[in-house]
């Protein structure tokens, strides 16, 4: 019987256990809400990653438009230019034959 506890000891015990568990159970819940908060940071990066995404492919699209646009505005100025420079060629050849006589 020399083995056995006391009502003491045992009530000391019980106590200290208690207070262990409470200790860990506010581990836990603190454990809990973090993960929680993860799992909600997750959710938003995925969100911002999507996101981030459509921006790229509509700033693709804006860019292949762009260039469309720069594009024809260069193509307009060399038709002009080639109609300028043609009309000076026209009034150059028709002022040296006035000039030689032949028209």
């Amino acid at each position: 019987m020399n083995d056995m506890i006391t009502r003491a000891e045992h009530e000391e015990f019980v106590r200290r256990m208690d207070a262990e568990n409470e200790r860990q159970n506010h581990r836990l819940n603190a454990l809990e809400e973090t993960v929680k908060q993860i799992h909600a940071l997750t959710a938003s990066v995925e969100k911002l990653a999507l996101s981030i995404q459509n921006m790229v492919e509509e700033q693709k699209k804006h860019g292949e438009r762009l260039e469309k646009l720069e594009g024809r505005d260069g193509e307009l100025l060399r038709k002009i230019i080639g109609y300028a420079l043609t009309a000076g060629a026209g009034f150059l050849l028709a002022s040296v034959m006035r000039l030689a006589g032949i028209f």
